[in-house]
């Protein structure tokens, strides 16, 4: 194809050579574009109507700002300066100063959380130029899968999870352990030489609007036990503390008068105690309040370890068994051997979201039908599934809910066949010393309970770290919009120089890229605030 003009730009070249479109018939093709303000790429799928080729979806995206290279490639640092300079700092001091923000230096965004958000944005970042310091209260980064229940392994594919400018090594193992992801933040933010503050937290977040920057406090405990407090002035402040907010733990009578070995919720869930040769007579009993991934998994540890364990299920989950993620789902664009991650993200966040959702509905008639004997096996003992919203399964519960799902890892099978017992449609009604009553009246033994009820609105983070002021002026957040679009996230939050930034692996690697974009367009004086 060669190059022509388009309205606001102009097509440079076909990347890759168009292909024959698998789920909807026609002809799918990547380009290149350039813009007076950018160069971006975008992917067009034709379909053919009544004889005639016409567009069926098109989509084009922002890669780079003109005259604002990404500092990767040949646009790299050079690491030294050659010659004679009197008084010059090594590598590793220099570091040191950076890290720290020595002499009156000013980070121009601040971002809170170095988990994978945290991490992808200060990387994008990072690579436009922009000065980023993260904050986390942790101890090391990291610790936020580290200090996970102890059989946490994630349930998404490598291929998927790829991380920006560091992807993992051809040697990494399919599914992740949760130690092993730790280990893996902690390297990436060292090779990619992102500045962190670890044992940190933030107070007296205050926006300026004439000066249009926040004027913040931050408490630091530094590695030599000493505390120190720095007032910084970030134009910009990235909230990136899950995309999930405080831990959802309901309320219920009782809960005081507990007399078993743990009540608990999830996120303080460490593992399961083994029992040993005494358990096999005389089994502890567990109850893990909860049906999604976290529930599954703590309640599979239960039982390996002993345990008589019952999970309450109160409405029903949507699942589906991890092969079928693998083989059916993910596999046409994120696989071994498949398009490279940009290529397939390209592909996935190139259609309309309603036009995905109905893809999906499609795709999960053949999942379905794949995990028919799984989901059988379910019903049967009395777990209720269900196919996601109108029917669209996993990726729009995500999208719409943030929850709400079950990839199976083994305990699927462990529930069919009876050894994780299922209570089914029953509300709490109290907490007893050494169990649970429901609202029916009936009773469950319990030694140990877990409450895997998952999170809140991410709104309920920023009230409980900026306060009310900031909660109520920024925008609900997550879930879909009236267009069928996501909802503030990665973009204007309805507050100046706050942002929101968060998800699984794959939406923070992508999203991360366009959060780091209008950030960067803001700094250049490209757009004002709200244009964008």
């Amino acid at each position: 194809m060669s190059s022509s003009s388009t309205r606001g730009g102009q097509v440079l070249d076909v990347v890759h050579e168009p292909s024959i479109g698998d789920t909807t018939p026609g002809v799918e093709f990547f380009f290149t574009l350039r813009t007076s303000l950018a160069t971006g790429r975008g992917v067009c799928r034709l379909a053919e109507d009544q004889g005639k080729w016409k567009i069926f979806t098109l989509y084009t995206r922002i890669n780079d700002l003109n005259d604002c290279p990404r500092a990767i490639g040949p646009h790299r640092p050079k690491g030294v300066e050659h010659g004679g300079q009197p008084g010059r700092k090594n590598w590793n001091d220099r570091r040191r100063a950076a890290v720290d923000f020595e002499n009156g230096q000013e980070p121009v965004a601040l971002i809170i959380g170095a988990g994978q958000a945290g991490l992808t944005a200060a990387a994008r970042l990072k690579m436009l130029g922009i000065e980023t310091l993260m904050v986390d209260q942790n101890e090391r980064i990291g610790d936020n899968w580290r200090q996970r229940y102890h059989q946490l392994v994630l349930h998404d594919p490598i291929w998927y999870d790829h991380t920006p400018y560091l992807p993992f090594p051809e040697s990494w193992p399919i599914f992740t352990p949760k130690d092993k992801l730790a280990q893996f933040f902690e390297a990436y933010a060292t090779l990619l030489e992102l500045n962190v503050w670890t044992r940190s937290t933030i107070s007296n977040a205050e926006w300026n609007p004439d000066t249009r920057s926040w004027t913040v406090i931050v408490t630091r405990r530094k590695s030599d036990g000493t505390t120190e407090e720095r007032t910084l002035h970030p134009r910009h402040i990235i909230q990136a503390t899950g995309h999930s907010g405080k831990k959802y733990m309901p309320e219920m009578r009782g809960v005081e008068n507990f007399r078993g070995d743990r009540l608990c919720h999830s996120s303080g869930f460490t593992g399961a105690l083994d029992q040993g040769p005494k358990g096999a007579s005389n089994p502890k009993k567990a109850v893990v309040v909860g049906s999604c991934n976290s529930a599954h998994d703590i309640a599979q540890d239960f039982l390996e370890k002993g345990y008589h364990v019952t999970i309450v299920q109160r409405s029903s989950t949507h699942v589906l068994s991890s092969s079928a993620l693998t083989d059916i789902l993910l596999k046409p664009a994120y696989s071994e051997g498949g398009p490279t991650v940009d290529d397939a993200d390209m592909l996935i966040h190139g259609l309309p979201l309603s036009v995905l959702k109905a893809r999906h509905i499609e795709v999960f008639k053949r999942v379905s039908e794949y995990d028919s004997e799984m989901l059988q096996g379910l019903e049967k003992a009395g777990f209720k599934t269900d196919t996601g919203h109108d029917g669209a399964g996993l990726l729009f519960k995500y999208f719409q809910r943030g929850g709400g799902y079950y990839i199976d890892v083994g305990a699927s099978k462990l529930i069919a066949d009876g050894k994780i017992h299922v209570n089914q449609g029953r509300e709490i009604a109290k907490i007893l010393p050494r169990g649970i009553r429901f609202e029916d009246g009936t009773e469950l033994d319990a030694d140990e309970i877990v409450f895997a009820t998952g999170y809140q609105n991410m709104r309920t983070q920023t009230r409980a770290m900026f306060g009310d002021k900031l909660a109520d002026a920024v925008k609900d957040v997550w879930g879909l919009n009236h267009e069928g679009e996501m909802r503030t996230m990665w973009q204007d939050s309805g507050h100046p120089g706050f942002w929101f930034h968060g998800g699984n692996l794959a939406l923070c690697r992508y999203y991360s890229e366009f959060l780091a974009l209008q950030i960067k367009g803001l700094e250049e004086g490209i757009y004002a605030y709200g244009e964008c």
